[in-house]
């Protein structure tokens, strides 16, 4: 780095970190380095030395200074400032001459003449070819909002900047063109496909508006789903408690009839009779209610056209329909939609009779786990008693008949 470009970036560092505007999110330090940056790529790349690589480094330095002062015609204030500073370093008049006229260049309507003010004005736009390209453009319209120069909304700024990118702006180097336009183009597509699903997304709020008188509350939508959900959950939970008792009762048969009942016709276990009949009974009383438990009840399946008309028929429910024709059920089901007060009463009903059947299996679970219970501990008790008093021992025990 040469001693002008070295003075150059202490000097605009000093100044910009000092005087920059607290609302100026995007012409700050931050700008000036990459577009400092985009300069140096340039000119390597392309193979610009001497003084003109110098020219082009000190310009972009300078070139937004301006902003310091005013928004306004911020690059002859920038000229300004970078006149006066290479006049105090003693630089040359074609110098500060080719310095000035890379800075005019960065203007947003201007078609540069030469390889120099292209590489200006390709470095000063190099933010567009990058991949923080949208975060950059958002700090820029804030900082316009922020300092009252323009007011965008957010599909306003990126039609703006669709348009800009599109039809307004052009890299003029070879190397921009080859290597930063793909970038480019990617982050047009970018906007364009965000624009088309904000487009989406004002057509369904828009249809949302429309009809939310028709729709139901949140709140409501909200009520009956949790409801549903925990009837079916309990349901569930029914199902899976009649299951175990019928595994657990079904094995307790298995292993009695293999192998405590075939025991049973030998004289000497005559004892064990009583407290087997008890057992095998209450196993299968348990099988026998929690199979009613978890036993499906089918309606008639069928409905008349008077019920839907009089709102009588729950169409929510398969019992109701089942054995319906198909077009009868979807004429019910549009007179169903219609009227917002029929969905609420089918909805109702559904969560009436779900919970009519969740009382009716948990009632007959209730008698089922009281009988396995029960029975279980009447077993094991005449069990003990059979053994006690009349097991085996105690035959041996009576006196041999003389």
């Amino acid at each position: 780095m040469t001693a002008i470009v070295d003075k150059s970036d202490k000097y605009i560092t000093q100044k910009l970190t000092t005087e920059t505007s607290s609302d100026s999110l995007y012409h700050n330090l931050r700008h000036t380095q990459r577009v400092v940056n985009s300069v140096s790529t340039l000119v390597e790349e392309i193979g610009i030395e001497d003084e003109d690589a110098e020219a082009l480094k000190v310009a972009a330095w300078f070139h937004d200074v301006g902003y310091t002062i005013s928004y306004d015609n911020h690059e002859e204030k920038s000229c300004q400032i970078v006149k006066e500073f290479l006049s105090k370093e003693g630089c040359t008049d074609d110098f500060i001459d080719k310095v000035l006229s890379l800075i005019r260049a960065t203007k947003r309507n201007y078609q540069p003449e030469n390889l120099l003010e292209k590489i200006m004005k390709d470095a000063d736009s190099s933010h567009l070819a990058k991949k923080s390209f949208l975060t950059a453009s958002e700090l820029l319209r804030v900082e316009l909002s922020s300092l009252g120069i323009a007011h965008y909304t957010i599909d306003e700024w990126r039609r703006e900047n669709i348009r800009f990118l599109n039809n307004s702006h052009r890299f003029y180097t070879d190397y921009a063109i080859e290597n930063w336009q793909s970038r480019k183009d990617k982050n047009l597509k970018k906007l364009i496909k965000a624009k088309k699903k904000s487009k989406k997304l004002v057509k369904k709020e828009s249809l949302k508006a429309k009809y939310k008188g028709n729709l139901p509350d949140r709140g409501i939508q909200t009520l009956y789903r949790v409801t549903l959900r925990n009837h079916i959950k309990l349901s569930d939970i029914a199902d899976t408690k009649a299951n175990i008792l019928l595994s657990v009762n079904a094995i307790i048969i298995s292993l009695a009839l293999a192998n405590l009942i075939p025991k049973l016709d030998n004289p000497s276990n005559d004892y064990l009779i009583y407290p087997t009949a008890l057992f095998v009974i209450f196993s299968v009383v348990s099988m026998v209610m929690s199979i009613l438990a978890t036993k499906p009840n089918v309606t008639s399946g069928q409905f008349t056209e008077e019920e839907v008309t009089s709102k009588k028929v729950n169409l929510l429910f398969f019992g109701n329909f089942h054995k319906m024709q198909l077009d009868q059920y979807q004429w019910a089901m549009k007179e169903l939609i219609k009227d917002k007060d029929y969905i609420y009463s089918s909805l109702t009903k559904d969560l009436y009779f779900l919970g009519v059947v969740l009382e009716r299996k948990y009632r007959l679970l209730r008698w089922t786990y009281t009988v396995f219970m029960i029975g279980m501990i009447l077993s094991v008790i005449l069990f003990a008693v059979a053994l006690k008093f009349y097991g085996p021992e105690r035959v041996l025990e009576l006196p041999e008949l003389q």
